[in-house]
């Protein structure tokens, strides 16, 4: 399946289990990739044959900077619902949210997580 990738989207959300989360916000970094035939797009140079990537960032942004939840993996959630709702033609995708400073002690690059999520699966 053809794949259109929107990466290291960042933003500033009030997300967390924590207080100091919810209270001082963090940011989050997040990757989406969408699976589609772009074939006929290819083929017809047309974008209604593709999908809009300014609509794809918008709608994260949304999800994003929006109403806070608690965890990580509902906001993965979702923004692949929303996605889904861009555009029919998308059958698959991919959100990796990444929390580069989570409020935990100790050493590493970032903490994430990725769901993956079929247009099938989803009705």
């Amino acid at each position: 399946m053809d794949q259109i990738h929107v990466s290291g989207m960042r933003f500033y959300g009030y997300h967390g289990v924590f207080p100091e989360e919810t209270k001082l916000g963090q940011r989050f970094n997040v990757d989406l990739s969408v699976g589609l035939d772009l074939r006929e797009a290819g083929e017809r140079d047309d974008l209604n044959e593709s999908v809009n990537y300014a609509a794809l960032y918008e709608k994260t942004k949304m999800i994003v900077e929006g109403e806070a939840v608690q965890l990580v993996e509902t906001l993965a959630h979702r923004i692949a619902e929303a996605v889904f709702k861009t555009d029919s033609k998308i059958e698959e995708v991919r959100v990796k949210v990444i929390k580069p400073d989570p409020p935990i002690a100790g050493h590493y690059d970032h903490v994430a997580i990725e769901i993956h999520r079929t247009r099938e699966a989803a009705r």
